[in-house]
């Protein structure tokens, strides 16, 4: 998803984006939605949210980080 249309779905939900940057944008839009905040955490190794609008960026973000190491 392009960061504007992740701000524009933050928008929605009442969440100012001024200044946010992707990882910190979607874990408060993961909070506003009352859902545990985990984007791009080490949570993903066990997590269990296949339905997660972030879950395919958030398994290649913990990859790329993974494989950088």
């Amino acid at each position: 998803m392009k960061f504007s249309d992740i701000q524009k779905y933050a928008r929605i939900l009442g969440v100012n984006s001024f200044g946010m940057k992707k990882i910190d944008l979607i874990k408060a839009i993961q909070k506003a939605e009352n859902n545990i905040p985990c984007y791009g955490s080490t949570r993903v190794e066990h997590c269990g949210e296949m339905s997660c609008l972030w879950r395919s960026d958030c398994v290649n973000l913990y990859e790329d980080a993974v494989s950088a190491k």
